[in-house]
């Protein structure tokens, strides 16, 4: 029976040392609470640090015993690996670049060898939990090297790898010295989540730019698999955070607040101490409001939760500063004796106390600069049990593509802040509710519950779709019930891509011409009357018809735009226009000119960049360039750009080889069907057949539509012989 093995830098229990003996005590976070039912299922397992540095075996061993029993395995970090790795390269690298807090970040090797080294021992430890049916999935920043490492070991296996944090675009990714080897990592996973859709489009883009490796509907193809990038927006415990809002306690804790403040209204802040959090920026903004709106002083104050967080860090420590200097400054300037603008706290609370806080509140600020998700947002809209309240929330929030309906701001502009916040205190009772209505609806629906089964599902179907494109090698006995299919039958269609698939590529396109051995194969065919041969091209019909013209073959030429039946004359798929060319033409012929040994093939309805002739490195980067310039120019047109063998294609959109071999099979009703291509234009042809047809994929592939794959055309022209025998 497959298991679930969870994987993450901390275990959901940390384990606290006091001067008596160690006691474990339950991690608060949304990720502890959406997995706890997962990784407490019977057999599942979570792999994790328990939070503290032992050298004692005794000790080592009774930290193991008492986590194995709640389904826990303990990764053990020593004290080198816990600052180099943990501080180090995950908190002093990765944190502030993925954060866009660049001038923060350290790029130490010893920093990065432990984390490699960390990333390792983690993965010996999973695979010594983890079975060959099972399920991993991997979590955060800390670990973006393990997808990688176990599927080297476990080549088979179904991972999946979810970032909590925002992924940063390519300008800020190619700044890190190891930026391919953290890509690649995160691809050794079968799926790989993040919290929105631009975080995943910033990633798709850093592949691109940094791997060469392009995307086709989230899809990234590496090696022998097929990798699914999507979006899936982490939820909140609803039920958890509303019950404690309800509770007795919480509404005594309220009233208690309440008579200490007597009737000034509330403005929260709560967050933890770092610097992509805004809160100097929120107290500035407050001030502001102060001095903007004079009216609200001895009416409104903010009370400001700050929790404790690596205050040894300079960076941190400098923050601490900065925000006691703002908070006396700001008292001192406005305080009364019967009122303080800021209540500012240094600590984390318990729920109970968190959620009266929730209650008090009539705005809740959640304004970071940064952040993957924020699930304070949510927390406070589920604890509003009066549909009453008002968010502000930054739209740099991973919670602001969802939360609409919350007040949305920059907030690096404190006048737009200090105006929000005077907004949300006039704003009427009946917006509020309609607003917080429809927010508590969404955040109740997609709950942190219904994240984890989306996630699991989503994997559970990529590797699924996996194994089902997974092509099968002709070998001799499909070859076999080929051949017995294509003897029995009376009305045969031979769909034949050119390059790549009849005739090896050349580094000079014109100089691929048919050789005798194939002219003589495509004669053979096509000279039984029971054959229809079809040459289904992205090449030119000039061209076609000059290699091929002589024989009584069919063409698809230009990936579907031109047709010509043997004997025919040529026609037009569809009406089409070509103007465009004369904008697109200049734009390649920048990037002839800027990369030596490329050059443009126009064609009546495309245009074509080779860059067979480039060297390697450059074309790999040129191309990503030039493919990035031009979805960008023709996005929101008919047009379409195509990634062929070293190639690069525009051309109309709608008209494809797929579409081109539909109206053979309307012509001709076959009883069999044979289809042979070697790239992704040619997976058009394979998804618009039957699924009797017999479908060869030529060359590796890490997934295709085709039912079997041969290695060369060498291998496709043997397969040819022996139709004709």
């Amino acid at each position: 029976m497959s298991r679930t093995i969870i994987v993450s830098n901390r275990l959901p229990t940390k384990v606290i040392r006091s001067e008596e003996s160690l006691t474990f005590q339950p991690s608060e976070g949304g990720l502890a609470t959406g997995l706890g039912s997962i990784y407490r299922a019977e057999g599942n397992v979570w792999v994790g640090w328990p939070g503290l540095f032992v050298t004692d075996e005794e000790e080592e061993k009774y930290v193991t015993e008492e986590l194995q029993a709640d389904s826990m395995s303990p990764v053990f970090l020593t004290e080198a690996e816990i600052r180099d790795f943990y501080e180090g390269f995950s908190n002093s690298t990765l944190w502030p670049t993925f954060h866009y807090f660049t001038q923060f970040a350290t790029y130490e090797q010893t920093h990065w060898d432990a984390y490699v080294a960390v990333n390792q021992k983690f993965c010996e430890a999973v695979l010594a939990q983890a079975g060959p049916e099972d399920t991993i999935w991997v979590h955060d920043y800390q670990l973006l090297l393990l997808p990688e490492m176990l599927r080297k070991a476990r080549p088979e296996a179904t991972i999946g790898f979810f970032l909590h944090i925002p992924f940063p675009s390519y300008e800020l990714i190619r700044v890190l010295p190891w930026r391919a080897e953290l890509l690649r990592g995160m691809l050794g996973a079968d799926l790989i989540g993040f919290h929105t859709f631009g975080y995943m489009r910033h990633f798709l883009s850093s592949v691109s730019q940094v791997l060469g490796l392009s995307a086709v509907n989230g899809q990234i193809e590496v090696a022998h698999r097929a990798v699914r990038v999507d979006a899936f927006p982490m939820g909140i415990d609803y039920q958890r955070y509303a019950d404690a809002a309800a509770s007795e306690a919480a509404i005594q804790h309220e009233a208690t607040y309440r008579q200490a403040l007597h009737n000034v209204r509330v403005i929260l802040s709560i967050d933890r101490l770092d610097y992509t959090k805004g809160i100097a920026q929120r107290l500035r903004a407050f001030e502001l409001l102060l001095q903007n709106y004079p009216e609200w002083r001895e009416q409104v104050s903010l009370i400001m939760l700050v929790v404790p967080s690596r205050d040894q860090v300079a960076q941190y420590a400098d923050l601490k500063v900065e925000i006691d200097e703002l908070v006396g400054r700001i008292n001192a300037s406005y305080r009364t004796i019967a009122w303080t603008p800021i209540h500012y706290f240094y600590r984390s609370l318990p729920l109970e106390e968190l959620a009266s806080l929730y209650r008090l509140a009539e705005v809740a600020l959640v304004t970071p600069m940064r952040d993957g998700m924020n699930l304070v947002a949510k927390e406070f809209v589920a604890s509003k049990a009066d549909h009453k309240g008002v968010l502000i929330l930054s739209e740099r929030a991973g919670a602001a593509r969802e939360l609409s309906d919350a007040l949305i701001i920059n907030p690096t502009d404190i006048n737009q802040l200090a105006e929000a916040m005077h907004e949300a205190l006039v704003m009427p009772e009946e917006d509020q509710i309609q607003r917080m209505t429809a927010m508590q609806a969404l955040v109740q629906r997609y709950n942190v519950f219904s994240w984890t089964k989306l996630f699991l599902n989503q994997l559970a179907y990529t590797k699924m779709k996996q194994q089902t494109l997974a092509t099968e090698t002709l070998t001799p006995a499909p070859t076999g019930q080929l051949l017995e299919a294509y003897r029995a039958s009376k009305q045969r269609l031979l769909l034949l891509d050119y390059d790549g698939t009849l005739v090896n590529f050349h580094p000079n396109p014109q100089r691929a011409q048919p050789d005798q051995e194939l002219r003589l194969l495509l004669k053979a065919l096509s000279d039984n009357p029971q054959n229809r041969v079809v040459i289904i091209s992205g090449r030119d019909r000039d061209t076609l018809e000059r290699w091929l013209g002589d024989l009584h073959v069919d063409f698809i030429a230009e990936h579907g735009v031109w047709l010509r039946a043997a004997g025919d004359e040529w026609s037009l798929f569809q009406a089409m226009r070509n103007d465009w060319k004369r904008e697109l033409l200049p734009v390649l012929e920048l990037y002839v000119a800027r990369t030596a040994g490329s050059f443009i093939e126009e064609k009546d309805y495309s245009l074509v960049w080779h860059y067979r002739r480039v060297d390697e490195e450059l074309g790999a980067v040129r191309a990503r360039e030039l493919l990035n310039h031009l979805t960008f120019m023709t996005s929101n047109t008919d047009l379409q750009v195509m990634e062929g063998n070293k190639v690069l294609e525009i051309k109309n959109a709608g008209i494809n080889k797929g579409t081109a071999a539909t109206r053979w099979l309307s012509y001709y009703s076959p009883d069999f069907i044979l289809a042979l291509g070697d790239d992704r234009t040619d997976e058009d042809t394979f998804r618009a057949l039957p699924a009797d047809a017999f479908t060869v994929r030529v060359g590796s592939a890490p997934h295709s539509s085709a039912r079997f794959h041969v290695e060369s055309p060498t291998e496709v022209r043997q397969l040819l012989r022996k139709l004709i025998g």
